[in-house]
């Protein structure tokens, strides 16, 4: 699926499946802020090791980046990697719950005849 900005260039949007599906050395995809990056060719150049990116293969990998404290040299790298962005329907399927969802655990007091 393709839509276009209001600069004009074309968007190519991914499926989350699509992307959950390229997470082997062959083809190697990562989501970070819902943008879709192939990082096949850098794996072997990432100063982490390729470990750190294989293990993010297929899925979101944006608190991972954000934590490490990516240089702003590493993330213009990155833009040269990105072939897309993660279509808007299967955003809400990634990422941190709303922190509004709370689960309460109840204690219950038993008594002993």
């Amino acid at each position: 699926m393709e839509e276009h900005c209001s600069d004009g260039k074309a968007v190519k949007y991914y499926r989350l499946s699509e992307v959950e599906e390229h997470n082997s050395f062959k083809s190697t995809w990562i989501i970070i802020n819902h943008k879709v990056y192939d990082v096949t060719k850098f794996l072997e150049e990432h100063p982490g090791g390729e470990e750190v990116l294989r293990e993010q293969a297929g899925g979101d990998a944006t608190e991972s980046f954000e934590d490490v404290g990516h240089s702003t040299d590493a993330r213009e790298m990155s833009k040269g990697m990105m072939i897309g962005e993660l279509h808007p329907d299967d955003r809400q399927k990634i990422g941190k719950p709303p922190e509004s969802l709370v689960t309460t655990v109840h204690e219950t007091t038993s008594s002993t005849p």
